[in-house]
């Protein structure tokens, strides 16, 4: 590994994610769910409000994230969400009627221009982690990334993919761990990563419900074990994080996507609590 900054910091809007800097959080449903436009935004206005409330009262900054598309499903069956048209203009409103930044996943280089004009930050899949044309068209597009790793990537590997989007003009860098595949539809987390990519200098993000996550383990969709998210999440606290990514819902039991991953919104208070002691007792 070659790069590191002490305290490097990434603003997110008026949201700071730095290693060294009080816990941030990145939270929303999976993807943005309803019918139409007006559901869409019905959905998305009471989600983000919720977590809005939840991480004021915990006193943790909010970044909302919901996807426009989900392209990497399961089933060609599978629920993807609104689209990008409708998916941007409803993002677009959450961001200005509830004054919170916001992220959401690009797929494609054709996407960036137009995601990058509504959004605060840019998410990358993991499974695209080394598509070098792609990293680079989302990090020109001027926009912090959050560059999520891949399943099938080693922690220091990440330090390659953080180089293209520098070379690419963008120092405005994130490192995300979700797992590493352990076996068929299952994944494992090792902590030893989070202080590998922590010792680039990149603020590192911890994935902490796409962890749990069982690839494929229902067949036409994603399994998962939501149990093991605040466990999970604790240790990456008590590592030392910038920040925390966590997808939660209303009703993950009934989501079209990631349901079982997903905490619900009733059991984020106090989970909430605890991680910000934690990372208060981790960073003084």
């Amino acid at each position: 590994m070659t790069i590191n900054s002490a305290h490097r910091q990434v603003m997110v809007g008026d949201v700071c994610f730095s290693n060294s800097a009080p816990l941030a959080i990145i939270a929303g449903p999976c993807v943005i769910e309803g019918g139409s436009y007006e559901q869409g935004l019905d959905f998305a206005l009471k989600t983000a409000d919720v977590l809005k409330k939840i991480t004021m009262k915990a006193g943790l900054p909010l970044v909302y994230k919901s996807s426009f598309d989900k392209a990497n499903r399961t089933s060609v069956n599978s629920y993807r969400g609104p689209g990008l048209d409708i998916g941007l203009k409803i993002l677009e409103r959450v961001k200005v009627e509830l004054e919170l930044p916001v992220v959401t996943d690009v797929h494609e280089v054709g996407q960036v221009r137009a995601v990058a004009e509504v959004v605060d930050l840019l998410q990358t899949p993991a499974f695209l982690c080394r598509q070098t044309d792609f990293i680079q068209a989302v990090a020109m597009a001027g926009k912090p990334v959050n560059l999520k790793k891949g399943q099938f990537l080693a922690p220091q590997d990440m330090v390659k993919v953080a180089q293209k989007a520098q070379q690419a003009g963008n120092e405005s860098v994130m490192l995300c761990d979700r797992g590493f595949v352990f076996g068929y539809g299952n994944l494992v987390v090792d902590m030893r990563g989070l202080v590998v990519m922590g010792d680039t200098g990149f603020p590192v993000i911890f994935d902490a419900t796409h962890s749990v996550q069982q690839p494929g383990g229902l067949g036409e969709s994603s399994g998962g074990e939501r149990q093991f998210v605040g466990p999970l999440a604790r240790a990456a606290v008590g590592v030392g994080v910038a920040g925390l990514f966590m997808e939660s819902h209303f009703d993950p039991d009934n989501a079209p996507c990631d349901g079982p991953n997903m905490v619900p919104f009733e059991q984020m208070p106090d989970m909430l609590n605890m991680l910000k002691r934690l990372d208060e007792v981790r960073k003084g």
